[in-house]
Order: structure tokens, then sequence, then C-alpha cells
């Protein structure tokens, strides 16, 4: 098939590698606040694994073409589909792209909206197609994970599908199909249905999260370890283990601007979400709890002290860094006259375009050990695989106040007590 896909998400840039990647002709259209070149120098792009090399390859192999954002789509070849992967914040411009798109498209086209949009929005760009009225929009979720991107395309466990017409489900089926080989993963809906269930599905999730944090601050406080608790919860079949790990907050593009969106779709309902609203609060409480488990140790006396940081991508596996619970913790710990030693394998660059050259910051990109060199305390934040199995007895003797703050619950708390280090996690205890 003949495709254009429109946008600068990660889910674009998935779509148009993937898609070439099988065969289909795709010209892809960056949006114009970030065009290929911005895009292929981008630490986002450069950490998802293979992505970077099937969209060369798609282009080495002429099944990919590239277009500058002021170039005209060509019209040699009437397109088949339409693919729109926009962010939330372009939303406005959505409907001029998709008629600046039309001339090139047949005459029984499918629009396939891979945005995270309002409910309703399919349906309103579907009104943009004009022509014999053969014309479709479809909704497809964008359920791709940020560092398996790739992998979530390509083997993907479903597609949340919003189609109200069965030609269009056909077209769309085939231009997935070689994805849809292992076993049926379509899951078809109305389009509305799709749109929310999207929403609704990151809003049970963060739920899951923030609830959680909340029993890891009770158990803190009756003197439990939060980890037997998770382990009691998880073997409820009815529960399950996912998404019951506590921690220091949740960020993410795609996962945080979810649930602003679902909170918006709310608010124009007229049916205002008091648990939402709670389970947002609860998360941005949770950015400060490292730093709040600092201000206890050392009593409030924090000026002039050294803090050493692991990690600053929202999860393991990108460099992005949008709402991670760092952008918190930096803010509070420059407030005190902390300085930072900070370690992160990929996200620097984006750490330093969001708060810039600060003179409390050091970074490091190499060696983890550079950060902890005379710091006070080591916050995990961001559980890379590189600091799970760190050498303790140079950890222990690199940190002067010999405090090690795990953000994420990855370490033993008695092991670390016994290299002689203080633990504090997120409900965890040292002691038996």
């Amino acid at each position: 098939m003949r495709v254009v896909v429109i946008g600068s998400e990660l889910a674009a840039a998935t779509a148009a590698a993937a898609l070439s990647w099988v065969g289909h002709d795709v010209v892809w259209l960056p949006h114009i606040s970030s065009d290929w070149e911005t895009l292929s120098t981008s630490a986002w792009l450069a950490s998802e694994p293979h992505l970077r090399a099937h969209l060369e390859e798609g282009r080495h192999q002429g099944k990919l073409s590239i277009l500058q954002p002021d170039e005209p789509i060509p019209h040699s070849a009437p397109c088949d589909v339409l693919w729109l992967a926009l962010s939330p914040e372009q939303r406005s411009e959505a409907g001029d792209l998709v008629a600046g798109a039309v001339p090139c498209l047949s005459e029984s086209a499918v629009l396939v909206n891979n945005s995270t949009f309002p409910v309703g929005e399919t349906e309103a760009l579907e009104a943009q197609l004009g022509g014999s009225g053969r014309r479709n929009a479809v909704a497809l979720a964008d359920l791709l994970e940020e560092g398996r991107a790739w992998e979530a395309f390509t083997r993907p466990s479903r597609w949340l599908f919003g189609c109200d017409d069965d030609r269009a489900e056909h077209q769309v089926r085939e231009l997935l199909r070689a994805f849809n080989r292992r076993r049926e993963v379509f899951q078809r809906m109305p389009r509305r249905a799709a749109e929310l269930s999207k929403l609704a599905i990151n809003g049970m999730l963060a739920t899951r999260i923030s609830y959680m944090n909340e029993i890891a601050g009770l158990a803190d406080s009756l003197g439990v370890d939060v980890e037997q608790v998770r382990l009691g919860m998880g073997a409820d079949t009815r529960i399950g283990y996912e998404y019951l790990y506590p921690g220091c907050g949740f960020g993410g593009p795609n996962f945080s601007r979810d649930l602003m969106r679902l909170a918006d779709v709310q608010s124009a309902s007229g049916r205002h979400s008091a648990l939402l609203d709670q389970v947002l609060d609860i998360n941005e409480h949770k950015k400060e709890t490292l730093f709040r488990k600092l201000w206890a140790h050392y009593h409030g006396c924090l000026e002039g002290r050294t803090v050493a940081i692991w990690g600053a991508a929202f999860k393991p596996g990108t460099a992005r860094i949008d709402h991670a619970p760092v952008l918190t913790l930096l803010r509070a710990l420059w407030a005190q006259g902390v300085h930072v030693r900070l370690h992160d394998p990929a996200a620097l660059g984006a750490l330093r375009d969001a708060v810039g050259e600060h003179p409390l910051l050091t970074c490091f990109d190499k060696d983890p050990f550079e950060a902890t060199e005379g710091a006070d305390a080591l916050m995990l934040v961001t559980e890379w695989k590189a600091y799970w199995n760190p050498d303790w007895q140079r950890l222990a003797s690199q940190l002067a106040g010999r405090l090690l703050l795990d953000g994420r619950n990855i370490y033993d708390p008695r092991y670390v007590a016994s290299m002689g280090l203080h633990y504090r996690g997120i409900g965890r205890r040292a002691d038996p």
C-alpha cells in the first residue's frame, strides 16, 4: 500500500519505519515543530532499539521518503492510508493537516488516527476527508512503550482498534497483516469506545501505582515492609502483580498526557472525577518522597551538602524526562542549597534542555561512580540495569554520608545494610 505518515511523535517514527520495512511505500511528513534533521539527532530516537536503523534501511531501499515540513506530499500515485500521529498539543492543527493531504489520497483511502486526542476527534477528522463518501477514519490507540517501541509495533500483543466501517477494517487489517500473523491481535470496537479505552487504561494503571504508593507510605508509618504487602496483594488472582511496585512517582510524555486528557474529558462531560484528582495529586506528592527522607535523615540541615542521583529519564530505556520525578527533586534540592552530582546514560541532553546550566548541578554519562564520589547520599531515581548490582564496597567508601535512598525498591534492604550503608526505600525496611 501507499501510506502517508504525518507527525513527529514516537508513534509516527515507528509506523514509518515498520510499515516500510514490510514493503509498503511510505512517505513521512514530520511535524513542522521537529523536522527530520532535528529528529535524526534526538536522544530519544537514538535510544530506541532498532528504530533508527530501520528508518535508514527504509530510505536506502527506496520504500521510505522523509519530507521537509514545507515540502508537498507527492501526487504521482494516490495514497491508500493517511496515518496521523500527532501530540495532544498539535490537535488544533490536525484538521488542516488532514485537509492538506486530501489531494494525494485515493477515493477509498482510510485515515488512521494514531494520536491521543479527545473522544470523538476521529469522527471530526473524517469530515475533513471529503471525496465520494467512501473515505473513512479509524482510531488506532497508541499503545507503544518508550524503550521498546519497535518490538511493541512489530510483535503486538493487541491493536485497540476503533472502527465503524467493515471496508475500513479490511483495509487496516491488510495494512498491518505482517504484524498479525502469530495470533489475532485486533480488538475492534466503535471509535469513541476505543478513544476512551486508551485513556481509561492509563487511568487505571496510574490508579494502581498511586494506590500502591499510598500503601507504601502507610507501611512506613506502621513499621511494615511493603514488599511483603505487595506479594500478598499480587498473589490474589483478582489483583495480580502488574503495576504494584511502589516508587518515587511516574512520568513520561504519553502516560502523563493521557491522564491529563482523561481529566479534560471528565471535565468536559460535566462529571468531575475526585478519584483522578487524587491519583494525580498522590503522584506529584510522591516525587518529593526521596527529598523528604533526605530531610528527615539530616534533620533539615541540607545546605552545602552534596547528593548523587542515579537516573534522570522517566523510565529505563528512554532519553526522555517529560514529567520525570527528577525534575521535582532537583527543584527541591536546589532550593536548600544542595549540590547535585547526577548520572544518566541517555537523558542528560534532555535534562540540560529542561533545566539549563545550573551552578549546583554536575552531570556524568560514563561511570555512575563519578557521581557518588564524596556525596552525602545517593538517590536511585531511574532503575537503569547498570545500577542494579553496583560495587557495594566502592559505593560505601565513596558515600561520605553512607545514605542510600532507593526510589524504585530495587535493592535488598538487609544486604545494603550489611554493606555498612543506611538504607531508605519506599516502604521498605532493612530490619526483619
